[in-house]
């Protein structure tokens, strides 16, 4: 199969990997870019952190809604799976998994998601702005246990893009499969971040790394 994402640009800032105490992967939304949401990583202030993040190949992970059938999105979605681990693969030769965090807004909150339920294991952390597991039904048996990673799940709850009974069936299901999940469901709020989530995403970032 020709690679979709594999062969995109992916930009890297903060500390070598070499050197670094941590690792955040960052990945953008629909119709944004690396560069984009690279910005976010300002709002952590974490100057021994080597921030990635990867680029969509024209920008966008996936074509359709995550709530589609999976396969009316593929084979965008295996490759943008793909893509993010291969990055844990190559982050985990210098910094392990429980120093890892995914983090993404938007169609990039549903793949990082996604990426950490497939991998399984305890990362640092998983935090989605505006996101759900991907899919029109979740399939736990797709899934790895996830060994209390922290997750935070934010989003408003009128957000036309995403669900709010997806971000309560994800918050259930990542649960079950064993991480530690916070969801914060903000009235009448915008397909944006706000002040609070990026509050709850420096605190589990504290306590994760102790």
């Amino acid at each position: 199969m020709t690679p979709i994402h594999e062969n995109q640009s992916v930009l890297h800032s903060g500390a070598p990997l070499e050197t670094a105490n941590a690792v955040m992967i960052l990945l953008h939304g629909r119709g944004d870019s690396s560069q984009g949401i690279m910005g976010l990583s300002q709002e952590f202030e974490q100057s021994d952190f080597a921030f990635i993040a990867p680029q969509a190949a024209n920008n966008t992970w996936y074509p359709f809604r995550f709530i589609e059938p999976t396969s009316r999105n593929e084979p965008y979605l295996t490759s943008a799976i793909q893509t993010v681990s291969n990055i844990l693969e190559l982050t985990q030769k210098h910094v392990s998994l429980e120093r890892t965090f995914l983090v993404g807004f938007s169609q990039g909150a549903c793949l990082a998601l996604e990426v950490a339920a497939r991998h399984g294991g305890k990362f640092g952390g998983v935090i989605a702005f505006s996101g759900g597991l991907i899919g029109d039904t979740l399939e736990a048996e797709k899934y790895k246990n996830m060994a209390q990673t922290p997750i935070f799940l934010g989003c408003s709850d009128v957000d036309s893009h995403i669900p709010k009974t997806r971000v309560e069936e994800s918050a259930a299901l990542l649960e079950q499969l064993g991480a530690s999940v916070t969801m914060r469901l903000y009235p009448n709020f915008g397909h944006t971040i706000n002040a609070d989530e990026l509050e709850q995403a420096r605190a589990l970032i504290k306590t994760s790394l102790g």
